[in-house]
């Protein structure tokens, strides 16, 4: 039976160029890409390796629940 599960995943543009990507429901995952479509690309290939390692060791898999993200504004001294 196929499943379908939806990750958050978050892109961090770099300096140099590029995108560090974290997924906040797993927490070891991080990985890069050149590019956006490179770096969700990574991200994909990266999650499933943990869902398959979870699978084969018998442990739960990771929820796709998504985060909460909120903005804060902060007002810094001059």
């Amino acid at each position: 039976m196929t499943q379908k599960r939806t990750f958050a995943v978050v892109l961090e543009p770099e300096e140099e160029g590029g995108f560090t990507v974290r997924v906040p429901a797993i927490p070891e995952i991080v990985t890069y890409g050149k590019d956006e479509r490179e770096a969700l690309a990574m991200a994909e290939d990266a999650i499933r390796l943990v869902i398959a390692d979870c699978a084969a060791r018998g442990e739960p898999m990771p929820s796709g629940d998504p985060p909460r993200i909120r903005e804060i504004t902060v007002t810094l001294a001059a």
